[in-house]
């Protein structure tokens, strides 16, 4: 059975940006407020952070229920996985995600300075400095038949991208316009060579974009 890499629910600006730009600890996501940009996804019935009853229903609410379904392990940017740059100097500070990952697999963060993994209730992280082929191939080894979730920054998207490896892409567009940081697309026209693309506007305001490959 055919393993996929997917991307999804990653969200961007309309000017294309997954992140704003000065990324501190404090601020995962720079000049970008995170609760705005991602905030479809949060006023969800299906939202895994959801302290109170209700939220939505329908077609914003079938994508976060999805989340997690048939996926075997993650790839991440080493920028999802915190603010740091250059080598490690904290090894005791694990990671933004707390000490219950949303994760729940095996996750492939890839960095130039590789660590010691480590495993936070049932994810455990691994550091390795490989080309995105390589990551992707031991990422599928550890998800034993699942697909694997491509699940960001936007830089490692499209080093994926670029490396032809992702087979389906969703896309969630907020309305919200950023002016500048880490840019996924200029336009979702420049993935129509190698993809099939469905845009499909939701109530709450965003317009997913869904991508697989011809």
């Amino acid at each position: 059975m055919t393993q996929l890499l997917k991307v999804q629910n990653f969200t961007v600006s309309s000017d294309g940006f997954g992140a704003g730009e000065n990324q501190s600890l404090e601020r995962p996501f720079g000049h970008a407020d995170p609760g705005t940009l991602m905030s479809w996804a949060g006023a969800t019935a299906s939202w895994p952070n959801r302290t109170d009853p209700g939220g939505s229903r329908g077609l914003d609410d079938y994508f976060t229920r999805d989340f997690a379904h048939n996926i075997g392990a993650e790839i991440m940017g080493r920028n999802k996985f915190g603010p740091q740059r250059g080598p490690w100097t904290d090894h005791d500070w694990l990671g933004w995600w707390g000490d219950e990952p949303p994760f729940h697999t095996p996750v492939f963060v890839m960095t130039h300075h590789e660590r010691p993994s480590f495993t936070l209730s049932d994810t455990t992280f691994h550091f390795v400095d490989a080309d995105p082929a390589t990551v992707l191939e031991r990422a599928r080894e550890a998800a034993r038949g699942k697909d694997v979730r491509l699940g960001g920054g936007a830089t490692t998207v499209r080093e994926f991208l670029d490396a032809d490896l992702v087979d389906t892409l969703h896309v969630a567009v907020s309305p919200v316009k950023l002016g500048s940081g880490v840019r996924l697309w200029e336009s979702p026209d420049e993935l129509r060579d190698r993809f099939h693309l469905d845009v499909v506007p939701s109530p709450s305001g965003v317009t997913h974009h869904l991508f697989w490959r011809k």
